[in-house]
């Protein structure tokens, strides 16, 4: 099988497999130098040869787990060949600049309209979510990219029981989950206190607080290509299941490698802020797919705006899971002063401006915690999540300010975090999302 490779509708490359493992791109002749398919690949005569099915750029396009069972369930063996057969069917649909199809194709993709109205004033969105899983799955073909973000759910779960995305041409759609309940409502409050320190995309939630539409920020008003995008476990050349598999050193080196050097500086900043804000929100699903680059040329690249920010330790099985990205070969919540002294070393953002950061983060948690308060009064079942997440926020905050940190003057919260009692602690079935590569695997040893 041999594809082409479009940027911006323009065919700029072929890609076809080298056997079962290997996947080769070609650039033709005579190809624009700022039309190059990935940041890591720029225009040269030599073919890209990957030793692995498929290059990290188009890996990381691919639905996975639940949507693509549907698609396998509608297509059947289009799609279960493999990867590239994959490929080919929703290349025209990905997120970026980029398009794959067969050679001569129509690349024009039918602007299927999306009726989003029955999600966000219904009160009852996982019932319409589904029925947009149910009628556009197969529309990755025309008009929807489908893709699942938590690999770690079943195969077998409906919608409402995962953590399931759709693309369209305007927006991102994210369902409910059975596990975590209203992380849809966690996500865009989390998402306004980011709003108020860091370029993000925008947010829109459902009346019944069950789900997100997302805004997409690579596309212009009109829902065409306009900007490239690639995630960070690709730009590493990580498959999708190895998104905790990095350090923020190996982030911050492709950083210098990619994004020209009069940008850098605001660039190390924005992710100076993201990384704090990880820490003041206990986001540990921050990862390498959820921090991307967006360009649309090698002398305009910079990092994208905030996606995917979530108080994730607030629900079982989470809350004690370290921080997504290790720094110096740790995770922890607990850095003390490595924390700035990395920063300061590695981004160059100096601890004053860190520090500043810092006040800006716990300002801005402080004006979001009365929304947070609203939709505790306003939604059942969210009162506990919650409190959780003004008590993780507040932990949050105070562990930054500590002496052992930052050493930054006590933080009045606000009198939303007052008012309600401790919530109950969490079971732990033992489910960690990412590990410290220092620490190596425990056997219990019996006694005889």
């Amino acid at each position: 099988m041999k594809l082409s490779v479009y940027v911006l509708g323009r065919d700029v490359a072929a890609l076809e497999p080298d056997g079962d493992f290997r996947s080769v791109l070609t650039y033709h002749a005579n190809v624009a130098t700022d039309d190059f398919v990935s940041l890591t690949m720029p225009v040269r005569t030599e073919s890209y040869i990957w030793d692995d099915v498929l290059h990290p750029i188009f890996q990381m396009n691919l639905p996975e787990g639940y949507l693509l069972q549907v698609l396998q369930e509608q297509l059947g063996p289009q799609v279960t060949g493999s990867p590239m057969a994959l490929l080919s069917v929703i290349g025209r649909n990905m997120v970026g600049r980029i398009q794959v199809a067969a050679p001569g194709s129509n690349l024009a993709v039918p602007m299927q309209p999306i009726e989003l109205a029955a999600l966000l004033q219904g009160d009852n969105s996982e019932q319409a979510f589904a029925e947009l899983v149910r009628q556009h799955a197969i529309s990755g073909v025309s008009g929807i990219v489908p893709k699942f973000l938590d690999a770690q759910n079943e195969l077998a779960a409906p919608p409402v029981h995962n953590k399931t995305t759709l693309f369209t041409h305007r927006h991102i759609i994210k369902g409910s989950t059975g596990r975590l309940p209203y992380v849809s409502l966690n996500e865009h409050l989390c998402m306004q206190v980011a709003g108020r320190v860091l370029p993000v995309a925008k947010t829109e939630l459902s009346n019944d607080g069950k789900a997100l539409v997302v805004d997409r920020f690579d596309v212009d008003g009109n829902g065409q290509p306009r900007w490239g995008m690639e995630d960070f476990c690709a730009l590493l050349g990580l498959r999708p299941a190895a998104k905790y598999d990095t350090t923020w050193e190996r982030i911050a080196k492709a950083i210098r490698d990619h994004v020209p050097g009069g940008s850098q500086v605001e660039t190390f900043r924005h992710l100076t802020t993201l990384l704090l804000l990880t820490y003041a929100l206990r986001n540990a699903d921050c990862h390498s797919k959820n921090l991307a680059l967006l360009y649309t040329k090698r002398a305009d690249v910079h990092l994208s705006p905030a996606y995917d920010v979530i108080t994730t330790t607030v629900y079982a099985g989470y809350q004690l899971n370290p921080p997504g990205i290790s720094f110096l070969g740790r995770k922890t919540w607990a850095p003390g002063k490595t924390l700035g002294n990395f920063i300061a070393a590695t981004f160059g953002t100096s601890l004053k401006v860190q520090s500043e950061t810092v006040e800006a983060i716990s300002d801005a948690i402080s004006d979001t915690a009365p929304q947070v308060r609203a939709a505790m009064d306003k939604y059942d079942g969210f009162n506990e999540i919650g409190a959780r997440m003004l008590h993780t926020w507040n932990e949050g905050v105070a562990g930054l300010r500590e002496a052992r940190v930052y050493n930054l003057p006590g933080w009045q919260p606000g009198t939303s975090f007052e008012g309600f009692s401790d919530p109950p602690k969490l079971d732990n079935p033992k489910r960690v999302v990412g590990k410290s590569e220092g620490l190596a695997n425990r056997k219990k040893r019996r006694l005889k």
